[in-house]
């Protein structure tokens, strides 16, 4: 019970460390390239962490117990298979509900399922291992650490699309939230449940959801930009990928 206890609080560390970003995203307003920049630097980031959760799936898809070998598992291949194209169509049916486009808020709020259910990803990790390892083990620590520091950069491409629009402070709570809690709900699950079948369905979960959030970023970034502001999407971009693997690192 004690490292169960354990793995609650530690779990809602890591989920909830989200809402430190909101004393930079609250902020006042800020010009056009300076908020063209921002939401560049948030795309990269979710580029990283797109790759982040794949690096996590593959050891599991592809046949590691034969050197040299790189053959894919077919059953893991197609749970992976199916929840991507769930994760991805899931937004895609959200998105094109509405005829008028989309909100910030709803903007906001795809972006944060696809991070929650990366969180998810991450929780569910957690939790297996400080089953099978130990809550105070050295590799739960490490994880525990890098989660924490990498969930307090997810905070600012939830809140991109209000850059220079109306922030409202109980609606950026919720969306938060949503980004924030599956870390727990994972945490709690892995300690109880762990399978590599399991982790890679909501793996393709995740990757499915954050491609499909990156393409109306992008879009949207690129639309009626001269030559100056295109190369300052281009390197915001660069800066976001760099800046996740960056805090990865640690």
């Amino acid at each position: 019970m004690p490292s169960f206890i354990g793995t609650v609080i530690f779990s809602f560390i890591m989920g909830f460390s989200i809402y430190l970003s909101l004393p930079i995203v609250l902020r006042k307003k800020t010009n056009e390239k300076t908020t063209r920049l921002l939401n560049a630097v948030a795309i990269g980031i979710l580029i990283f962490l797109m790759c982040d959760v794949f690096s996590d799936a593959a050891p599991s898809l592809y046949n590691s117990n034969s050197p040299g070998s790189y053959l894919a598992i077919p059953s893991l291949s197609i749970a992976f298979a199916v929840a991507l194209v769930i994760g991805f169509f899931m937004l895609y049916y959200f998105e094109n509900r509405s005829k008028q486009g989309l909100s910030p808020t709803m903007m906001s709020l795809m972006i944060a399922t696809g991070i929650g259910l990366q969180n998810l990803t991450e929780g569910l990790v957690f939790g297996a291992t400080s089953v099978s390892i130990g809550l105070f083990s050295g590799i739960a620590l490490v994880i525990l650490v890098g989660f924490t520091l990498q969930n307090i950069t997810e905070g600012f491409p939830i809140a991109a699309p209000f850059l220079n629009n109306d922030k409202k402070l109980g609606t950026m709570l919720l969306l938060f939230l949503v980004g924030g809690l599956p870390t727990v709900i994972g945490g709690v699950a892995g300690y109880y449940y762990s399978s590599t079948l399991f982790n890679v369905f909501f793996d393709g979960l995740a990757i499915g959801a954050i491609l499909y959030v990156i393409l109306p970023m992008v879009k949207h970034q690129l639309k009626d930009v001269d030559h100056v502001k295109q190369r300052l999407v281009y390197i915001g971009i660069f800066v976001g990928f760099i800046l996740g693997y960056l805090v990865n690192l640690i």
